[in-house]
């Protein structure tokens, strides 16, 4: 089989404009990124904001192992596999920060024939969202430097700063840094930088639903202590104004597609250790105004991408989720059963590795969500294996389906779109909010 970056150059894409008009979004309303990627104007959430929301899906998973359980792929995989039924779905995403892709992670744009396309583009520097970011990051520390100088009687000689600096990439020498080591123009102190996605900047960026909103809960950000050991925010040093300036295109959605032309909006890449990690809540509610499905994912396990997608976002956002996938693989529940070698099958470490998994099934429980537990298939999986969950599954009620996004694309997607849960419109209501 031919790898994810040469699948995906062998499919011709779209013009974003096709795309937009596909999902009711007009002309005037894009900004055009070369042909295939475009931002998307906030006059679309005002144009629709008396339509009904579509159905919100999340996609999390069991605790992930490095190889990483493929929440992304079935995640664009889902939202082909519900158009492939003659469904209208739009897909959700973070976008992918430049340190993990040049890192043992690699990029974040799916795999197989379960991809957003342009991937390399989406991959790197995309419409510069990320580096609007660490520019506004970037000015705030700047000028918090320069007023703990000029404003010694607030802060005092040993300033308490909070503020870190970032850039996009993990550069562990800049963990730990000395600054105004020359020169007396400012404060020699100790200083670090973190990655742009861990920033508060970029959590900020995606949790809110307005530009002024934006504005507002950026000069509520805390940079330090001044000598009365008082709070010390970024709207004293009228930064917060400035910072908006830098992020105001940052702020409007990204469309793009998958390999099979459905809608996808890539928007904010919050790293979900740090933050809470999901894509931004303009971008979600806007899709929700124009698909009948919209599919997302929040990072890591459910124990932590999900739980924080339930309580943050959803709760700032006033968002209803409808269901939920839970992603599980073969390797996974067998190293999480102490396998020493996931590629061999081992019945007994797929059994013992369950445990796992039912514990995120009573997280997603606890929410009141209907959830569909999705294999995510792999070559290397055996029948007896895959029968073997199946089974378990079906012993506690559990709905199951086989996830091919990978090999298959929206095809194989199609048994997990079809599940009642995740394809009517029978929920129930929610117990989280």
């Amino acid at each position: 089989m031919k790898n994810s970056l040469q699948i995906a150059r062998s499919v011709k894409p779209k013009s974003i404009e096709k795309i937009a008009q596909k999902i009711g979004i007009k002309k005037e309303e894009l900004e055009l990124y070369g042909k295939f990627k475009a931002k998307v104007s906030l006059k679309v959430l005002e144009r629709l904001k008396k339509k009904k929301d579509g159905k919100l899906v999340l996609v999390t998973a069991m605790t992930p192992t490095p190889h990483g359980e493929g929440k992304t792929t079935t995640t664009i995989g889902l939202g082909q596999g519900l158009s492939k039924i003659g469904k209208n779905a739009i897909v959700c995403l973070r976008q992918p920060s430049m340190g993990p892709i040049f890192g043992v992670k690699g990029g974040a744009t799916g795999g197989g024939y379960s991809q957003v396309i342009p991937m390399e583009e989406i991959n790197l520097h995309f419409t510069g969202d990320i580096h609007a970011v660490t520019s506004a990051n970037n000015l705030l520390a700047a000028m918090v430097d320069n007023f703990a100088f000029y404003h010694k009687e607030k802060f005092g000689s040993h300033p308490k700063i909070t503020w870190k600096r970032a850039e996009d990439m993990n550069d562990r020498s800049l963990r730990s840094v000395q600054i105004c080591t020359v020169g007396n123009l400012c404060i020699q102190r100790d200083d670090s930088f973190q990655i742009t996605a861990a920033s508060e900047a970029m959590a900020i960026l995606c949790l809110s639903e307005t530009i002024f909103d934006l504005k507002e809960r950026l000069g509520k950000i805390i940079v330090g202590f001044d000598v009365n050991s008082k709070p010390v925010f970024a709207r004293d040093l009228k930064t917060h104004g400035a910072m908006a300036a830098i992020l105001h295109k940052a702020f409007l959605p990204n469309l793009v597609q998958s390999m099979e032309g459905v809608p996808a909006f890539i928007h904010g890449g919050p790293f979900a250790n740090i933050a809470h990690g999901c894509s931004s809540l303009v971008a979600t509610k806007t899709a929700l105004k124009l698909a009948d499905y919209v599919v997302t994912e929040a990072g890591f396990g459910s124990d932590l991408g999900a739980e924080k997608f339930f309580d943050i976002k959803c709760t700032a956002g006033k968002l209803k989720p409808s269901a939920v996938v839970l992603v599980a693989t073969i390797r996974a529940l067998k190293r999480h059963g102490g396998a020493a070698n996931e590629s061999t099958p081992n019945l007994k470490a797929v059994e013992k590795g369950l445990e796992n998994l039912w514990h995120h099934c009573e997280i997603v429980k606890n929410f009141g969500v209907p959830f569909v537990i999705a294999l995510n298939h792999f070559d290397s999986d055996t029948k007896k294996e895959i029968e073997l969950l199946k089974q378990k599954c079906k012993e506690k009620n559990f709905d199951f389906a086989i996830s091919g996004a990978f090999a298959k694309g929206g095809k194989g997607s199609i048994a997990l779109a079809k599940k009642w849960r995740v394809s009517q419109c029978a929920f129930p209501k929610h117990s989280f909010h």
